[in-house]
């Protein structure tokens, strides 16, 4: 049977999806933004799906909306990456079929940074009672069973936040530190001294009031000891000073690593991701799940991903993750891996390349295959291994217009696997760029 599919969307995704579709035999209307009167004549005609690959998520919706009403019950396929733009979706078009590029992708990108011998490990089950699975595929044998969360990692994960407490992770992190060091040994110091001439509680308030340079002792002090408490005094005002500018600044830049508590930066065994956009904020809730330690490095501190990696409990460090000053911070050379998710194919290698020098031994997962030269996204093998999200996107889409939506797709090679739900396997080859638009 003949089928006609209408791809719109002027996105590298939605170019790969018409490729696809065209490598499996299908006819292929692609157009950038149709407008509705567009809509109407296409879907009036022989039209038998939709695949609808924009970045807007509320563009798609009115799209897809746009298109039940003309035409109820058609195939659809959307690319949503809200998930409560989704949520409203599924409750108004059932026959739509939903995903995001981040959701196909995540269970083999999990897989090479935790498990690599294994082909993907992926999330079933309910929000409240979540499973996990492993679908290892080698040669033409498939193996899948349920997995089951090692003690080893949640003793790791306690051990990280343990080991991350009171530890600076910049400048300012030192000066708020160092300021409360300081104020502490000074306050330690003068209690020792002042206990010899009365009570602990009394010498406690004493060395407070000096360390707060608020009042001298009403104590008897001898010549050195009127030194040491007005040398206190002085320095006082210098800690308190270097220790205030650290809590202003910790407050003004929106707290997104902790000094103390859940987001300190791990010491050891955590993977840092690095770019929170879709995938990259994906796959920091997916590590948490698995009690996977994380650290996240974002260029832009106003990006959504920083807020819902606050709301995830994990710890932010804003800068150039190519920048190995920043790599040091993330301690990569302490890492389990990295994951450069970026959506830019060369700042992803920028990232892998600067991890490779200060670090050879640290496993690089790389997000690419966004540049023209598909064929040539294997070459990156050489640095890490190459995640094509795009592409796996694009096969997901196609199998699921054409047939049913496959339960797991993994890349091979310059091929794709696409898993079904009874475990069959289906490989095809990685979707190129149609030349449509």
């Amino acid at each position: 049977m003949t089928h006609t599919v209408l791809v719109i969307g002027a996105t590298d995704v939605g170019r790969r999806t018409c490729a696809a579709l065209q490598d499996r035999g299908t006819s292929v209307i692609h157009l950038a933004s149709p407008t509705d009167t567009e809509l109407r004549e296409l879907l009036l005609s022989d039209v038998s799906g939709v695949a609808i690959m924009l970045h807007n998520d509320i563009e798609a919706l009115r799209y897809a909306l746009t298109i039940e009403h003309i035409r109820p019950g058609i195939r659809l396929f959307v690319a949503i990456f809200d998930r409560s733009v989704r949520h409203e979706m599924e409750r108004t078009i059932p026959n739509c079929s939903i995903a995001s590029p981040a959701y196909i992708a995540i269970p083999s990108i999990v897989a090479a940074a935790l498990l690599p011998n294994v082909s993907a490990l992926k999330r079933t089950g309910s929000t409240s009672d979540i499973t996990w699975e492993q679908v290892t595929l080698k040669d033409d044998s498939i193996q899948h069973n349920a997995f089951s969360i090692p003690s080893k990692w949640r003793r790791q994960r306690w051990s990280a936040i343990l080991r991350g407490q009171l530890r600076s992770y910049d400048s300012a992190s030192r000066a708020l530190l160092s300021g409360l060091m300081a104020l502490v040994g000074m306050l330690l110091v003068d209690i020792v001294i002042l206990q010899q001439h009365q009570s602990f509680a009394g010498a406690f308030y004493a060395a407070s009031a000096v360390v707060a340079g608020v009042a001298a002792p009403d104590v008897p002090l001898n010549n050195w000891q009127f030194l040491q408490s007005g040398s206190f005094m002085l320095l006082t005002v210098i800690f308190v000073t270097t220790f205030g500018a650290g809590v202003v600044n910790h407050v003004l830049t929106g707290r997104r690593v902790g000094i103390v508590g859940r987001r300190t930066i791990p010491r050891k065994n955590h993977i840092i991701v690095v770019g929170l956009g879709q995938v990259g904020i994906r796959l920091c809730k997916e590590l948490a799940l698995l009690k996977i330690p994380v650290v996240a490095i974002e260029q832009v501190d106003t990006s959504r991903g920083v807020l819902f990696a606050r709301d995830l409990n994990i710890p932010v460090i804003i800068g150039n993750a190519s920048d190995v000053r920043t790599l040091r911070r993330a301690r990569v050379k302490q890492s389990r891996a990295l994951l450069a998710m970026g959506s830019s194919e060369e700042d992803n290698i920028s990232v892998a390349v600067a991890t490779r020098m200060l670090e050879p031994n640290t496993p690089i997962i790389l997000r690419a295959g966004t540049n023209d030269a598909i064929e040539e996204t294997r070459s990156l093998f050489a640095i890490g291994v190459v995640s094509d999200v795009n592409g796996l996107t694009a096969a997901f889409v196609c199998e699921s217009l054409i047939g049913q939506p496959p339960h797991i797709v993994i890349s091979e090679d310059s091929a794709v696997d696409l898993i079904a739900h009874d475990y069959s396997v289906n490989r095809v080859p990685m979707p190129g760029r149609c030349s449509c638009l």
